[in-house]
């Protein structure tokens, strides 16, 4: 079993069910929308998977580093295109404390 997580094999184990999950979830979507947020959820923990692996088997740290900015990229980009589908609020816009202005009238 040590050698399963010291050789990163595990971590491999787990990049191919992420990898059938992606397939799953495309062809799920197909029909119902874009799953472009949920793979690029996928990919940043797929990211995060590599940066592990590369540092369970003494993989220099610019590649764990690479991985680690390539999980933040992928992060980025879905947080990105889950905020742009957010629908605005039908009707007028209320004020708010937020939205007052802090001027006297």
């Amino acid at each position: 079993m040590a050698l399963l997580f010291s050789s990163g094999h595990i971590v491999d184990a787990v990049l191919v069910l992420v990898a059938v999950e992606a397939v799953v979830l495309t062809l799920w979507f197909r029909r119902d929308g874009s799953p472009l947020p949920l793979l690029c959820n996928l990919a940043s923990g797929a990211a995060l998977m590599l940066a592990l692996r590369a540092a369970l088997t003494g993989a220099d740290w610019t590649v764990v580093a690479l991985c680690l900015a390539a999980a933040g990229l992928a992060h980025g980009t879905e947080m990105t295109l889950r905020l742009r589908a957010v629908p605005e609020p039908a009707g007028p816009r209320r004020e708010t404390p937020s939205t007052r202005t802090l001027m006297p009238d």
